[in-house]
């Protein structure tokens, strides 16, 4: 789905131009225990599809995109971010009952729900979103938390959207990385067109705080980064995996210069023991 959204907006600024989709399967969509097989799963075939000559283009969820670069490609357009938020689908939070079972794959929204209602059962669950929507209707879980993004994606629509002050995103989540060959000027240029800079500045922040803290996308580190005017507004935590202890941070900067407000957070971060929370 995600696909389709930046051929349409590629094809609405480039009409004379005809794109077509390319299907890489990866290591995530082929195995049920895609969290346990480490940093990068989503998106390395793909990058090597378009290194290979396969694809021109590689489209990703910017969550999944490990911090370090892939060598021999860039990303050349990060469109507008449309959904960042955190969701429930079979219930809303206030709804959930003592011991209530609520499914989730991710450690960083595992330890946020624990902290949020610790009387919850969080169960590890797998599995695409259809799939993991059907364990509401079939009861299995009393509700599963997904991402926003990934369920409007797919035309559907949460019982309770999550505000980022009960829990906080992965740093990234909901936007998307269009990346090419860095020796694709004219391409380049061409998805240039669909970039939106301030989503630019705010996913930098927030994935600089996830490199100053370890690299990985599977860290349970939670970010949130707003550019209004010229002030970027970022927020970090690191929560325990039983939720009993977080450390969170605030700090202020210019978009122009997201790596400021990473450093200040990463550090406070750190100072509160952050780290020790991750082992």
């Amino acid at each position: 789905m995600q696909t389709d959204w930046v051929i349409e907006a590629l094809s609405a600024t480039h009409p004379d131009v005809d794109f077509i989709k390319v299907i890489v399967e990866t290591s995530g969509d082929r195995h049920d225990s895609a969290p346990n097989l480490g940093d990068g799963i989503f998106v390395k075939e793909v990058q090597q599809a378009v290194l290979a000559g396969e694809a021109d283009v590689a489209v990703h969820s910017l969550k999944d995109l490990p911090t370090d670069p892939a060598p021999g490609l860039i990303i050349a357009a990060i469109p507008l971010r449309q959904d960042a938020q955190d969701a429930l689908v079979g219930a809303t939070l206030s709804g959930l009952g003592d011991g209530a079972r609520v499914g989730t794959g991710s450690p960083r929204r595992t330890a946020q729900l624990r902290r949020l209602r610790p009387d919850l059962k969080v169960v590890p669950v797998k599995g695409n979103v259809p799939t993991r929507i059907a364990m509401t209707t079939n009861g299995d879980m009393d509700a599963v938390l997904l991402a926003l993004a990934g369920l409007r994606r797919l035309g559907e629509e949460p019982d309770e959207i999550l505000s980022t002050s009960d829990m906080l995103p992965a740093p990234g989540q909901g936007a998307l990385a269009v990346e090419c060959r860095h020796d694709a000027g004219e391409l380049a240029r061409m998805l240039s067109a669909i970039h939106h800079e301030p989503t630019r500045s705010a996913v930098i922040a927030e994935r600089a705080v996830l490199r100053n803290l370890g690299g990985g996308c599977l860290l349970p580190v939670a970010c949130f980064a707003e550019s209004s005017g010229d002030v970027l507004q970022l927020e970090s935590a690191v929560t325990s995996s039983d939720g009993s202890r977080q450390a969170r941070a605030w700090a202020k900067g210019k978009p122009q210069s997201p790596l400021g407000p990473a450093r200040k957070v990463s550090a406070e971060l750190r100072r509160q023991g952050a780290m020790e929370m991750m082992d």
